[in-house]
C-alpha cells in the first residue's frame, strides 16, 4: 500500500468503526477525539487486519501506545513495514 492508500485506510477505520467527524492528521486523539487505550488497542486489530496482514509483535504494540496523531500512526505503519520487509 502506498502511503496515500495507508492514511485513507486510516481514516476510514476512525470514522467508520470509531465515528470521527473529519479527523485531522494532526489532531492529538486522544484530546480531540476522547481516544482512549481500549479504542488504541481496537485500532491495532484493525490495522493488523486490514492495512499490515499479519500480527505484530508484543513490543511492537507497546511502541504504538505512543501514537498521538494521524500522522503518528501513518509513520509507525511505515516503519514496521519497512522493518519486516527487511
Amino acid at each position: 500500500m502506498t502511503h496515500d492508500e495507508i492514511r485513507d485506510a486510516i481514516l476510514k477505520i476512525l470514522t467508520e468503526d470509531f465515528e470521527f467527524q473529519k479527523p485531522g492528521l494532526d489532531d492529538n486523539l486522544r484530546d480531540d477525539h476522547g481516544f482512549d487505550s481500549i479504542d488504541a488497542i481496537e485500532l491495532l486489530g484493525k490495522i493488523e487486519t486490514t492495512i499490515l496482514g499479519f500480527s505484530l509483535t508484543r513490543e511492537e504494540k507497546e511502541k504504538a501506545m505512543g501514537i498521538r496523531t494521524i500522522n503518528d500512526i501513518l509513520g509507525y505503519i511505515e516503519t514496521i513495514k519497512s522493518s519486516r520487509s527487511n
